[in-house]
């Protein structure tokens, strides 16, 4: 079984790897005080970034669980996610309302994808 851990504290790993797929913890954006568009293009940007350090990106994306401090910035988000997301390269996705770690954070993301052979 190959089994690697990346980023590891007490509390969880920022990335797992397991069988050529990788998981993603949650990931927030770079400044909380920023608005949904903001937020989600700085969120996204740390999912390219982890990605690439497993030797992974984004046409790799196998599922996506985004949560949404209020469905009515679901449109927003979706217009940065829309532009993010390759053509033909959709994940699995799931997106839901959730209450948040932190109150100035309005949207979470977590991803699994494939490293290619």
């Amino acid at each position: 079984m190959s089994l690697k851990r990346r980023h590891t504290s007490a509390r969880m790993s920022r990335t797992v790897i397991h069988n050529n797929t990788v998981y993603l913890c949650g990931q927030v954006a770079e400044d909380r005080s920023q608005g949904i568009t903001d937020q989600t293009r700085t969120m996204l940007a740390k999912v390219d970034t982890l990605l690439a350090e497993m030797g992974s990106d984004r046409q790799h994306l196998l599922s996506a669980t985004i949560y949404v401090k209020d469905m009515s910035l679901f449109a927003e988000m979706n217009k940065v996610w829309d532009a993010w997301v390759p053509a033909g390269h959709a994940p699995a996705r799931t997106c839901v309302e959730a209450a948040m770690a932190s109150p100035e954070l309005l949207v979470e993301i977590s991803v699994i994808a494939a490293i290619p052979e």
